[in-house]
């Protein structure tokens, strides 16, 4: 009987695309998944560290899984992710009976650390961000196990060289590295050949991708031949025909509009999203790219984090209130129809009533369709976490919080409600939690929509549909289909074991 394995992942969509690699290495290893923790022989618990509840979640659930552990010794424990690469000594010291820590680089080598872990007892290996681009940055080799046949998360960088204050994830993820653009290039091509239809590219600043590549080639390559294919590989043929028409070594600058339009045309791909652009980075081009690629869905999320200047420049965002506006403004002109989601930090250490009023301001300006909205946490290590004498008091941070979500409300139930008597693309999700008689998709806004099931039909996960949008909801929709396209191929990949 084969052994089996659970994933449980605490995070971001970096995390969960980590996991389903995770999931990938472990099933080439001839592991089986499950969802209970009572068949499981091995429990990952792949974590996040950029708020304190992640830690909260992480310890509860570790102390679930002593007393498995303590009925079924041979259950093995995995603690990986951005928490792990943090708290490596924490973790081991608060739960010895973890079997692996590992890191954020250490995906791929999550079966190779549980046998050295059976062999020779506990075992935690940290793989340093800085030495992350010589080892295994990008491990798009690794076999996947997605969740959604039809849709991929696609990793394009990792690491941030910004220094927001709230943030840890650069001391954990490392300093910026871009993937080389044929490399993407590639994955999508493979992913679409598997039947997927939607990939989702991943960075910490996407709208940077590239530009060290870019920085590379002309320093490295300086006098020589351009449009060679490695050349080419690394840095896409837009930037070398720009760098040949100079006729010099051509300016650095980010990729990434250009990868947007190469990965719109990648045969099967019918649907681009991304995820998370930077304000300060949000160039024209992108917002071109985003405009005239008709597989870049209408959606942009462009986290604010505050509306106060004096917040942001504490923050370090490095943009103003009025620029990032600017940029709203330029988006909503350039692109159609769009839909404006963002991140809202509020209670951040020193702000006043006066910021906040600043932060309602802008966020009744920017007319967000929705917004993902956080009292500030102190997370240690964060420049943040040492201005102690600011630290906003608790009551104060959730009143706002109230307000806030207020002023977000009312513009998603406006931007819904705009929706009412439209036709719009949507990609069958799944059946209804709450409904059977329902199912569920998203619109290329990321808008949920429910819809009846036709009579005698249920479109699989995948299936794209037509739907008249007839109710609005705070956060979803209710339609009726009114056109069924073809059924979803989903192949899968079978992996092979090194071994």
């Amino acid at each position: 009987m084969a052994r089996k394995y659970l994933v449980r992942t605490f995070g971001c969509q970096m995390n969960e695309h980590d996991s389903e690699r995770i999931a990938g290495v472990l099933e080439a290893d001839g592991l089986e998944a499950t969802t209970e923790v009572s068949e499981a022989d091995v429990v990952v618990l792949n974590t996040c560290c950029i708020r304190e509840n992640a830690d909260n979640k992480l310890y509860g659930t570790l102390g679930h899984l002593k007393s498995e552990k303590d009925r079924r010794p041979e259950l093995e424990i995995v603690v990986g992710g951005c928490l792990a690469q943090k708290d490596r000594e924490v973790v081991q010291q608060r739960a010895p009976y973890v079997d692996v820590v590992m890191g954020t680089h250490n995906v791929g080598r999550v079966s190779e650390l549980l046998e050295a872990a059976r062999r020779d007892g506990p075992t935690m290996e940290i793989l340093e961000a800085t030495a992350a681009a010589d080892h295994e940055a990008f491990p798009s080799a690794l076999p996947a196990k997605r969740e959604q046949g039809w849709a991929a998360w696609v990793t394009i960088q990792f690491g941030c060289d910004n220094s927001c204050a709230f943030c840890i994830v650069p001391a954990v993820r490392g300093p910026e590295i871009s993937r080389p653009f044929g490399d993407v290039l590639d994955e999508v091509r493979r992913v679409a050949a598997d039947g997927v239809t939607e990939v989702t590219l991943l960075g910490q600043n996407v709208d940077s991708y590239g530009r060290d590549l870019t920085l590379r080639v002309r320093g490295e390559h300086d006098g020589a031949p351009a449009g060679t294919p490695s050349h080419e590989f690394v840095v896409g043929e837009a930037w070398l025909t720009e760098r040949e028409a100079m006729c010099a070594s051509g300016r650095a600058r980010p990729l990434f509009a250009d990868l947007l339009r190469a990965v719109g045309s990648v045969p099967g791909i019918r649907r681009v999203r991304f995820t998370s652009p930077h304000p300060k980075d949000m160039r024209a081009e992108t917002i071109a790219a985003m405009a005239h690629t008709a597989a870049v869905c209408e959606h942009l999320h462009l986290p604010m984090q505050s509306g106060s200047n004096e917040v942001l420049a504490a923050m370090h965002r490095g943009y103003t209130a009025e620029r990032y506006l600017r940029v709203v403004h330029d988006a909503r002109i350039g692109i159609d129809d769009l839909a404006l989601t963002t991140d809202v930090i509020v209670g951040f250490p020193g702000e006043t009533e006066a910021d906040f009023e600043a932060t309602l301001e802008v966020c009744a300006e920017a007319q967000f369709d929705s917004a993902y909205t956080f009292i500030y946490s102190s997370r240690p290590g964060t420049e943040a976490a040492e201005m102690t004498a600011a630290f906003v008091d608790h009551a104060v941070s959730v009143n706002r919080m109230e307000r806030l979500r207020a002023v977000i409300e009312r513009s998603a139930v406006r931007a819904n409600k705009a929706r009412i008597g439209r036709v719009d693309e949507v990609v069958v999700t799944g059946p209804s939690r709450r409904d059977p008689s329902m199912i569920t998709g998203l619109t290329r806004h990321n808008k949920r929509i429910h819809l009846p099931a036709p009579a005698g039909v249920r479109p699989r996960p995948g299936t794209y549909v037509s739907a008249l949008v007839t109710e609005a909801r705070m956060t979803s929709l209710v339609g009726e289909i009114v056109d069924i396209g073809d059924s979803p191929v989903h192949r899968t990949r079978i992996p092979v074991s090194a071994g």
